[in-house]
């Protein structure tokens, strides 16, 4: 089975209104469709844009006005997965939910449902400067093109949660980011491409780019989209089936074929999934450890 995925670059600067918002979140939409993309992702942290809107006193708002914009988002990317027919990975969100903020992925499908994702490993930064706090699911998603998963930046840095995705089934990782400089930017890259590697999946990165001067800790973003693949023959040699211009308003997108994760699993140079030393560590493909994972079918 092949999917075409389309990874958004997505620029950051002040807007006047939610409308400005939509329309840009809609360009991209529309320019995806046009390549003929079924799965569409954007990064951590875009809609902190509506920050920048202001208040009735035309002061940029704080992070805890954020979650006061949900379901005018929600409302948005509905319309769009269905007006489209396409699986649209939104992002993050900040939400609030008993007086806490979580950043969370919310994945928009064709037919209007959502899942939903919070990012389960928080940075320093995230707590210190926002307060925010972890979430404490971890999920799996049933697709008419397969199984997903939905890691937000930092969270890939973790092999573990990775291991948990793919041994309940997930083939495509997908993971929205946010970083202000290269150390954080070099961070999120590299380890995506450890973990295709390590568990023989498909990793779908983007980032934010441009800044927002009037909304703290959003002034600096450093990011470019990836679609990147198992080191392997029948893939490109630096595990590249796309990337971005670093830093551009831009799209990137891809095919995605399915079969050869289970082609070079079985008998790739390498069989990285199948020659796990279990009996030496946890062996994350056990019914027990599997189901730590919730499936969430659609």
């Amino acid at each position: 089975m092949k999917l075409r995925v389309s990874a958004v670059q997505y620029h950051l600067h002040s807007i006047r209104s939610f409308e400005e918002f939509a329309n840009q979140c809609e360009h991209y939409i529309r320019n995806a469709q046009e390549y003929e993309a079924e799965f569409v992702l954007f990064p951590e942290f875009f809609t902190t844009q509506l920050l920048s809107i202001g208040d009735e006193n035309g002061r940029a708002m704080g992070i805890e006005a954020l979650p006061g914009f949900t379901e005018q988002y929600l409302q948005l990317f509905i319309r769009l997965a269905t007006h489209y027919n396409m699986h649209i990975v939104g992002g993050t969100h900040v939400i609030q939910r008993e007086g806490r903020l979580y950043n969370v992925a919310h994945l928009f499908f064709p037919d209007g449902t959502i899942g939903e994702q919070a990012k389960l490993h928080i940075t320093p930064f995230e707590i210190e400067g926002w307060n925010m706090a972890a979430g404490d699911e971890l999920k799996v998603f049933d697709t008419a093109k397969g199984r997903i998963a939905i890691l937000t930046c930092y969270d890939i840095e973790f092999p573990e949660i990775v291991r948990m995705v793919k041994a309940a089934g997930a083939d495509v990782i997908f993971c929205p980011s946010c970083t202000d400089d290269r150390h954080g930017f070099h961070r999120v890259r590299y380890t995506s491409h450890a973990r295709a590697i390590e568990n023989q999946v498909y990793v779908v990165l983007t980032g934010t780019v441009g800044s927002l001067p009037t909304v703290d800790l959003m002034r600096a973003n450093f990011g470019q989209a990836a679609i990147i693949t198992p080191n392997d023959i029948p893939f490109p040699p630096k595990g590249l089936a796309a990337e971005g211009e670093l830093n551009n308003d831009m799209l990137v997108t891809a095919d995605l074929d399915l079969s050869l994760l289970y082609e070079v699993r079985e008998k790739g140079s390498v069989t990285t999934w199948r020659d796990r030393r279990t009996d030496l560590y946890t062996d994350w493909g056990s019914s027990t450890q599997r189901g730590t994972v919730n499936d969430v079918s659609q």
